[in-house]
């Protein structure tokens, strides 16, 4: 029970953290799991130390979500048992490159215990919509040589599609270069850091540049921000990029910013990440996140009803990593308690989600509406008074009121109806909801899924 509990957690750790992380810091990690508590013993002082201070959280969540409960978390050192015979001098701890299953050299960014590295993600399962459809087009041409030069900066706020479109890239590359040698080196600015330290104390620092500099088809590294303030780590990557673009190698980077927007970086490195296409991923509007949560159900063997993927949509809107999350989390815990995915289900989920606070503006109000109670925009301004056009109308009111600063003549006058309308309508609203009718159940619940 012990080893499944902590098999569990691990499987979770590696989905939520970048491949090198997961290989370098968490798979040499052995675990005792026992009530509400997780030992973890590392293999030395220094794997301990870097774990303790960057991926307690990570660790605590992912025990969470196997155990029901917050865990508690401690890490030290297991001594390894002395042997009386003598002790081999221990090998430098320096990646080397490994095959692929494809027989084609692949640059790991783990440090020790080098394994073939798996993309996570690839092109097929890329949902593109307007915020990011510059950024992939981007990416597929730089596999097909198609893009003018080899250098591409992918840039955009956290958990929108970089790390997704740089396994793309990744995968393509070798999947369709069966007739050369082709090395890869996928890792992020700070496990780029991390090795060049443990080469300098290993005494292996020119094998390190020989292997960026001299070894690498194409580079891949997020995260480049990471570089603010390092100069010697700035010295560094500068030299490599030159040795890079005069082998003609490609180098894609990933960053929450753009290079004009970085701080404490050299100017020549500033000019070196601007000098390929610049791409930005923006946030993705209604449609394509609703299209991102029914590709990732797809993924999941699943499907959910149209309600459940527009609520997430509609909740989830600067995160696609949150809303992708949010999703499997809906769905294992269904599975967990042998329930169906419900809107009660999707709502308790939910709740561990960081929200969107920003109040909703009247247009986004009448779209919300119109899916709520499958209707057009013209079917909510018409003249109708049938049931169910009248209960939406009034609940569009009552919401227009309530997150806007437009008075109730504009509102009335944006749907048709006049001052007195709009009064009577909010008024019935209220009622319906205060008397907690079986109405004013489902009002309230209309109302729930578009408030912030």
């Amino acid at each position: 029970m012990m080893r499944d509990s902590w098999n569990k957690i691990l499987k979770f750790l590696e989905k939520g953290l970048n491949p090198g992380l997961y290989k370098v810091w968490i798979k040499p990690l052995k675990a005792e799991v026992s009530n509400n508590t997780i030992k973890l013993y590392a293999p030395n002082d220094f794997v301990a130390a870097w774990v303790r201070d960057r991926l307690m959280d990570n660790i605590k969540e992912a025990g969470e979500q196997v155990l029901g409960t917050s865990p508690k978390v401690e890490i030290g050192v297991r001594k390894a048992v002395k042997k009386p015979a003598y002790k081999a001098k221990a090998a430098p701890a320096v990646a080397r490159p490994v095959q692929t299953s494809l027989g084609l050299p692949m640059m790991s960014s783990a440090v020790v215990n080098t394994r073939i590295p798996r993309w996570r993600f690839s092109f097929d399962d890329f949902v593109i919509g307007e915020s990011n459809r510059l950024a992939c087009a981007a990416s597929r041409s730089l596999c097909d040589n198609s893009l003018p030069g080899d250098q591409l900066f992918l840039s955009s706020a956290p958990g929108l599609g970089k790390t997704h479109l740089l396994h793309s890239i990744g995968k393509n590359l070798c999947a369709s270069s069966n007739k050369k040698h082709v090395s890869i080196a996928c890792l992020t600015a700070e496990e780029f850091a991390n090795r060049m330290v443990l080469a300098l104390k290993a005494g292996e620092i020119s094998r390190f540049k020989s292997e960026f500099r001299e070894n690498v088809d194409c580079l891949l590294l997020e995260d480049i921000h990471f570089f603010q303030g390092k100069q010697k780590m700035q010295d560094e990557i500068l030299e490599t990029l030159k040795s890079l673009q005069l082998r003609g190698s490609k180098v894609v980077m990933t960053s929450s910013f753009l290079p004009r927007d970085l701080e404490k970086i050299d100017q020549q490195l500033v000019s070196r990440f601007s000098s390929g296409l610049l791409a930005l991923i923006s946030t993705p509007d209604f449609e394509t996140r609703k299209r991102i949560v029914e590709s990732k159900a797809i993924r999941l063997g699943t499907q959910v009803p149209d309600s459940i993927s527009e609520l997430l949509a509609d909740r989830i809107t600067t995160d696609v990593r949150q809303l992708e999350s949010c999703l499997q989390n809906l769905v294992l815990k269904a599975r967990l308690l042998n329930r169906d995915v419900s809107q009660e289900l999707a709502w308790q989920v939910l709740e561990n989600y960081s929200i969107a606070r920003v109040a909703p503006s009247y247009d986004s109000i009448v779209d919300h509406i119109c899916r709520s109670y499958e209707l057009t925009a013209d079917q909510l301004r018409s003249k109708s008074r049938k049931r169910q056009i009248v209960l939406a109308r009034n609940t569009a009111f009552f919401l227009a009121r309530k997150h806007t600063e437009l008075s109730l003549k504009d509102i009335g006058t944006r749907l048709g109806r006049r001052h007195s309308t709009v009064i009577k309508g909010i008024t019935n609203i209220e009622r319906e909801i205060s008397l907690q009718t079986p109405l004013g159940r489902q009002l309230q619940d209309t109302i729930d899924r578009l408030t912030p």
